[in-house]
């Protein structure tokens, strides 16, 4: 027995001796803080550093550059756009999933085994809707999502992201967008899940809770508010603090507390004089201390130099790093390898707080730690080639159909039925526009798998032969083009090469020696965040003249000149042609000139810019032909051949693609008026992300359905909807406008004191928020409540029967709006404060019940502290925010 004692103590001594061999951050058995100390005191201040600093790459022909580590990799983007979109990265996904995998786990490999700590890396991505990646699915655009009003559905199709993230090694992703779309002109409310606080939280949460749960870091973005003054994109924020507690900061705290988000991405603008990225308020107090946020906060792209470039409140980029770390920020997210130089002095010359530093670090090297990175940081290849092919194209098609939207829905002339659905029978269907076509995804977007297109979902339904196409004007009507490169040159060093000669003045009179001269290929410049050689020309303050030859490709009366912020002057064959030598506006100048195919022109371009921001174009009409007028005929042609005409139309919008106006772009309006001239019936389906106006048509169609950007099976979808197959039932998470007047507008806006008309337009809008018809009809009746009077913190209880009372089985989307009618700060008029998406046959009649809990009648005092007031409350029940069913008033003791 003493032997087989001195055995175990000999083995567990053994065991002891092996565990005090391997350092503590790499032994499993630890807890996650005491890893974290101790691979903290081993980092030197480099390796520090590179975990707080990620980027778009790999691990390129030089490995050892990354000795030091780094944070992560978003493996496969190329290079970034130039000029006015210069924070915008554009993505390679040409890479099969497992191809994807095995590059991921080599670059793994690397940082694991070769560099001295071993800190494996975290790759991450872009999966608004769907992971940017070849092969993997793409779901309806994120706003689409959140039109299906259904938390469930949401959460599913995140949960099939997260598995088709998660399969090819990507452990972070940046999304979602939890911003509130308050502003339709903004170019991102694509992006969004809405106006609405409580939509998009209770959206938010489903979407991040599927990826956490997984093992898969989420970033919501972009904290807090990624949109200013007149719908434009990154503008500065001076709203007060009530207004962003009450409606901008909801969403985000809810991911972070309710959803478990372990990352943050800030916005690119400056709230109350500061940078987001270096704001102390939003991130240290707000959200790491009040909040209670423990994980990392990482920049936009490229958004941390931009305390310096954009808001002028750092020296320069290695003070705007500084800056921004002692005020919250975890990690600085650039576009490129060789920035490191720009951000690390401070890091490494000690003239920052190591304190800071060290909490920076600890954040990112706690999450990888709860990743299991360091125990498992590959993942298995056999597993990547399994989310592929059409793994998720049903659950693409259901999400897709439950979020169209039908606007408008009446009979055809001498009818009394509805135009939809449409009859399987019908001999001839017009399919007209090119979005019908084309099976636009929308922003952040990978390549798509399996995109079925609106005509081939038709087609499939109802056969080859009984469709008709026409493409339409477009959604562009361009009367000019830009000078191409081809048709431009100089001489450099005694040979004729392409472009012009461009010499670049530090004064806006083009006067003394050029500090550039350079050639430039094509004049298409848009400096609006940067001077043409920030190291050499003034932003703000310069001159540029452009000279070399022009060739003509054709003979005959042209027109050609500039399309950009004025002043600026052309001359051709030493004769001034266009003087718009002033500052004032934008504007496209275009005059006639004769030009001979083949004989070259002299040329010269001059322009100043004293206020920054500059924009110039050489642009002309040659090669540019206009034939909108036959397009629009040929599709009217096919229209008068076919029983109804389906009418796909498209809007423009994305990331730094703000709209001033909402009508439909390029001659989309015309070809509906056109068509629907005809008098045969007609049905428009909306391509896009945000609202539209529809003055000048929404009375001369019979149907209108929002399909938004529908992604891979959409084409399906729109078949199964348009035929009756499913009747829709989305409803609209953002208000649309009868006009750009009202902007902003907003359902849940405070009491005006006053009207809210104006003397030639209404306050109301066009299609409000939570709109949306159905092929069938619903009736709320016998409304009751278990009590009418509850204290503070009670729950109270109410019902009603929903019953379909149509001929076909359809969803219903039941909303519940609560009104404070008393209260000692001005309240909404009515908050989204439940919703149920709920599916009856004809004929069924259900029990809906919601539940008023203390958190749905909270409120911020004067002092802004969550209270609940004593005195009554409107409890409103209904189909959207202004069309209410039912009502009943709770007093809260």
């Amino acid at each position: 027995m003493q032997k087989i004692s001195l055995f175990f103590l000999a083995c567990f001594s053994i065991v002891q001796l092996h565990a005090q061999t391997i350092p503590a951050y790499k032994r499993a058995d630890l807890p996650i803080e005491t890893r974290v100390k101790d691979l903290l005191q081993r980092m030197t201040p480099e390796e520090k550093f590179w975990q707080l600093f990620m980027i778009p790459g790999d691990l390129g022909s030089e490995p050892s550059q990354y000795k030091n580590g780094i944070f992560g990799f978003q493996v496969n983007t190329i290079q970034q756009q130039q000029g006015a979109a210069a924070q915008i990265l554009n993505y390679n996904p040409g890479q099969t999933g497992k191809q994807t995998l095995t590059k991921i786990n080599a670059i793994q490999k690397y940082f694991v085994e070769q560099t001295k700590l071993g800190i494996p890396i975290i790759a991450f991505d872009e999966a608004l809707h769907g992971l940017v990646r070849y092969e993997a699915t793409a779901f309806p655009q994120a706003i689409a999502l959140a039109a299906t009003w259904d938390t469930s559905l949401m959460n599913r199709v995140a949960a099939a992201i997260a598995m088709e993230s998660k399969a090819r090694g990507i452990r972070q992703i940046l999304s979602p967008v939890v911003n509130l779309a308050t502003d339709v002109r903004w170019g991102r409310v694509e992006e969004t899940y809405g106006e609405d606080p409580f939509l998009t939280s209770a959206m938010g949460v489903a979407f991040v809770k599927a990826f956490e749960q997984r093992g898969v870091v989420t970033t919501p973005k972009h904290f807090a508010v990624n949109h200013g003054e007149g719908g434009r994109d990154s503008y500065p924020i001076h709203y007060n603090n009530r207004l962003l507690e009450e409606t901008y900061f909801v969403p985000f705290k809810e991911v972070v507390q309710k959803g478990g988000a372990r990352s943050i991405m800030t916005a690119y603008n400056s709230f109350d004089g500061s940078p987001c990225t270096a704001n102390n308020w939003l991130l240290n107090e707000k959200l790491k201390k009040e909040w209670g946020f423990n994980g990392f906060v990482i920049s936009d792209a490229g958004a941390t130099g931009g305390a310096n470039v954009l808001h002028f409140t750092a020296k320069d980029y290695a003070e705007a790093g500084k800056k921004s770390v002692e005020n919250g920020l975890d990690v600085i997210f650039q576009t490129a390898f060789e920035h490191h130089r720009l951000f690390d002095p401070p890091f490494l010359n000690n003239s920052m707080n190591q304190a800071v530093i060290d909490s920076a670090v600890a954040r990112v090297l706690r999450i990888k730690f709860e990743l299991g990175l360091f125990e498992q940081p590959y993942m298995k290849e056999e597993d990547a080639g399994v989310w592929t092919a059409a793994l998720h194209h049903d659950l693409a098609r259901e999400a897709a159909r439950n979020s169209f939207v039908l606007l408008k829905n009446s009979p055809a002339k001498g009818s009394i039925t509805n135009v939809l659905p449409l009859k399987k029978s019908l001999q001839k269907i017009a399919v007209i526009g090119v979005d019908a076509v084309e099976a636009r995804l929308g922003g952040y977007s990978g390549p798509g798998n399996i995109k079925v297109s609106i005509l081939d979902g038709i087609k499939t339904k109802t056969g080859t032969a009984n469709v008709l196409y026409a493409p339409g004007p477009g959604r562009e009507h361009k009367t000019w083009s830009f000078v191409p490169g081809s048709n431009l040159s100089t001489i450099k060093d005694g040979k004729k090469v392409k472009g012009l000669k461009g010499e670049y003045f530090n004064n806006v009179t083009m006067e003394g020696k050029p500090v550039v001269e350079r050639i430039d290929e094509a004049i298409q410049f848009q400096w609006t965040l940067f001077s043409p050689n920030p190291e050499k020309i003034n932003y703000d303050f310069f001159s540029a003249r452009w000279t070399g030859k022009l060739q003509s490709p054709v003979t005959g009366k042209y027109k050609i000149g500039i399309d950009g912020n004025d002043g600026y002057r052309l001359y051709i064959n030493n004769k001034m042609v266009i003087d718009n030598w002033k500052k004032q506006s934008y504007s496209t100048t275009l005059v006639d000139y004769n030009f001979e195919k083949g004989k070259e022109y002299d040329i010269r371009i001059e322009y100043y810019e004293p206020a920054g921001n500059a924009w110039l174009r050489l642009v002309w009409n040659v090669a540019v032909q206009d034939n909108s007028e036959q397009k629009i005929a040929e599709a009217v042609q096919i229209a008068k051949n076919s029983d109804v005409a389906v009418v796909v139309v498209g809007i423009e919008e994305g990331e730094f693609n703000d709209r001033a106006l909402l009508s439909l772009p390029g001659k989309q309006e015309e070809l509906i008026k056109r068509v629907a001239s005809t008098g045969k019936p007609v049905v428009v389906l909306l391509v896009g992300g945000s609202a539209v106006t529809m003055t000048n048509w929404l009375d001369k169609v019979n149907s209108v359905l929002d399909i938004w950007y529908p992604g891979d099976a959409g084409g399906n979808a729109v078949a199964d909807v348009l035929f009756g197959d499913y009747s829709p039932a989305g409803r609209l998470p953002v208000t649309f406008p009868v006009a750009e007047a009202q902007l902003p507008l907003v359902y849940n806006h405070k009491p005006t004191g006053r009207g809210d008309d104006y003397t030639n337009l209404t306050g109301q809008p066009l299609f409000p928020f939570g709109f949306g018809l159905s092929y069938t009809s619903f009736e709320y009746a016998a409304l009751q409540t278990d009590k009418q009077v509850i204290r503070a913190g009670e729950n109270m209880r109410v019902s009603f029967k929903l019953k379909n009372t149509g001929k076909v089985k359809g969803d219903e989307v039941v909303q519940l709006y609560i009104r404070d009618e008393l209260s000692s700060v001005a309240r909404p008029l009515k908050e989204l404060k439940g919703f149920q998406r709920i599916t009856l046959a004809p004929g069924e009649e259900k029990e809906v019940v919601f539940t008023i809990t203390p958190d749905l009648l909270k409120m911020l005092d004067v002092n802004l502290k969550e209270v609940i007031e004593p005195g009554t409350f409107r409890i409103m029940i209904g189909s959207s925010s202004m069309d209410i069913r039912l009502r009943t008033i709770l007093e809260v003791k």
